[in-house]
């Protein structure tokens, strides 16, 4: 398991290449929810999103003979964006296998960062097929997604930083992340477990890609019954490695529909004034929909980004 300075490690490694985000509150959300939630404003992060920090952790590990070759990686976006700004800043190239049908933002993004797009069809064995097919061009060095201790380091300063700027005075009695391949919730599994142990960690996940929950109770890897969710950041599966984590230190996931996390990613749009995309909604909806669960607790959450495809909803 990754020690306490490992982590602590990873935070003084990247802070010069990151924002240290604002955790920001809510009277009316409070209100509705029946609970006081702090909110970690990843949405505000470089790239725009929390992957930021684990693509730079891992990256600024790499050894000079791999920088020359750069890195490579598949991703619908965000880690893709975080993989290419963190090959900007060391000035090494990046390759990116990114689903056809990932937002059009998020590949123009990785473009901007100077990265070379991959395109492929829309499933994991395709991914996996492109980044080696880059590997044997390149001798690029993969850093993967979420099943990369370096990764889940990086991702787990989210969550240190939200416990040391907790502006409320009082320990968390839960700490909220959603769900998809699970660096982030491994990565905020360890530093609650090390730094406020009396905290449980809960994850949100989609119905519409509900694997997690199943890994969860079989202690296997499980695919999803079927995947179709508005949350495109969280359609990915565990591994061996979030597992393993996960199930020591999560206490529990709760899943929601669509439905429920399009009214938490509008409340927060509408009441906080702020832009966060459908997959950062899915614990804000989990705490809405099991509010006796939750009633009188500090809660914090984690919002993981505000990557949205503006094109949705503003067509010529």
């Amino acid at each position: 398991m990754l020690s306490l300075q490992t982590l602590r490690d990873a935070h003084d490694r990247i802070r010069p290449y990151i924002h240290r985000t604002p955790c920001l509150t809510n009277q009316t959300i409070d209100g509705m929810a029946g609970a006081t939630l702090v909110f970690k404003c990843e949405n505000f992060q470089k790239i725009g999103a929390f992957k930021a920090r684990g693509g730079m952790n891992a990256a600024l590990q790499l050894t000079e003979a791999e920088r020359q070759y750069g890195v490579t990686t598949h991703s619908s976006g965000n880690h893709a964006q975080a993989l290419a700004y963190a090959a900007r800043q060391l000035r090494i190239p990046a390759y990116i296998v990114m689903p056809r049908t990932a937002p059009q933002v998020k590949k123009e993004a990785v473009r901007g960062y100077g990265a070379e797009v991959i395109d492929c069809e829309p499933n994991l064995a395709a991914r996996e097929a492109g980044v080696i097919e880059v590997m044997q061009r390149t001798q690029a060095t993969l850093i993967h997604p979420f099943d990369d201790d370096r990764v889940i380091a990086g991702q787990s300063t989210a969550a240190i930083e939200l416990m040391e700027d907790n502006p409320t005075g009082r320990p968390f009695d839960v700490i909220m992340a959603p769900v998809g391949g699970g660096g982030l919730l491994s990565g905020t599994a360890l530093a609650v477990h090390y730094l406020s142990s009396q905290t449980r960690v809960i994850a949100g996940e989609p119905e519409g890609a509900a694997d997690a929950v199943l890994s969860f109770k079989s202690g296997r890897v499980e695919q999803a019954p079927y995947i179709n969710t508005i949350a495109d950041g969280l359609m990915t599966s565990l591994s061996e490695r979030t597992l393993a984590i996960i199930r020591q230190h999560v206490s529990d996931i709760r899943l929601v529909n669509d439905t429920e996390i399009r009214a938490a990613q509008r409340l927060v749009w509408e009441r906080m004034k702020i832009l966060i995309e459908p997959s950062c909604a899915v614990p804000l909806a989990v705490v809405l929909k099991y509010k006796a669960d939750f009633s009188g607790q500090t809660i914090g959450i984690i919002l993981t980004g505000g990557n949205v495809d503006l094109g949705k909803y503003f067509a010529d």
